[in-house]
């Protein structure tokens, strides 16, 4: 019984997410239905430790959206009308950790395989995130693919700024994220930390090549870096 208390929980806490985050202009109302999507297939098909795990992510991403929200809009680097995001963007990160549940319910991966996979699919999408939100901010940006000087927010630009926060990001969740899911600590979670890295230059490199040309939306450029990176990560901890 204290289980399914718990999913009802989580279930609701989704909802009430959601609908904050829609009152908020931080999501379309397609955004909010697909954020309480991905937030209740984790809280009824994981457990609690993921579905409080990607709260977490959630309300962070938020945060990263508002911060200093009226200068990025001056300068036309918002997300959206109002830095709101659609059902694209929701799915665009959260059906990776979803796909990580889906292996998981039908016992095709361990639990530490599973604990490597998700928390890097969060890494990935945490660290992207910061270095878009927060890494705007940096006037000194360079294409990844040729090092030259572009202007702030074109896709495929990096900075210090941006690769910096990103790093730190990306150490932070994949620690917080391995303690949450395992209640532990081990080398191991220097996988989902590298995966978050690898991940964020996956994205501008793709940015640069493929969404510039019209080849590939950002939705699906987060969507297929965080897959990567949880693939990844699987088989580094399969080969250590």
């Amino acid at each position: 019984m204290e289980f399914s208390y718990l999913v009802v929980a989580a279930v609701l806490l989704s909802a009430a997410l959601s609908v904050l985050a829609y009152m908020l202009r931080c999501l379309t109302k397609g955004g909010a239905v697909a954020s309480f999507l991905v937030g209740a297939i984790v809280g009824v098909f994981s457990s609690i430790n993921a579905f409080f795990l990607l709260t977490v992510f959630t309300i962070a991403g938020f945060i990263a959206t508002i911060k200093d929200f009226d200068k990025k809009e001056a300068e036309g680097l918002q997300e959206g009308k109002k830095g709101e995001r659609t059902w694209k963007n929701v799915l665009g990160v959260g059906l990776p950790p979803c796909l990580v549940v889906a292996l998981d319910c039908l016992n095709l991966i361990d639990q530490t395989a599973f604990a490597v996979m998700f928390v890097s699919t969060i890494t990935v999408a945490g660290a992207d995130t910061i270095a878009s939100e927060i890494g705007v901010r940096d006037k000194n940006v360079y294409m990844i693919t040729t090092l030259k000087r572009t202007e702030p927010g074109i896709n495929g630009g990096v900075s210090k700024l941006g690769t910096s926060v990103s790093t730190v990001a990306a150490l932070l969740i994949a620690v917080l994220g391995w303690y949450v899911l395992t209640e532990s600590l081990s080398p191991l979670l220097l996988i989902p930390f590298a995966m978050g890295i690898l991940g964020n230059i996956l994205d501008s490199v793709f940015g640069a090549l493929f969404e510039n040309k019209g080849l590939m939306s950002k939705y699906t450029n987060n969507c297929s870096t965080a897959i990567i990176g949880a693939v990844l990560g699987l088989i580094i901890y399969l080969l250590v």
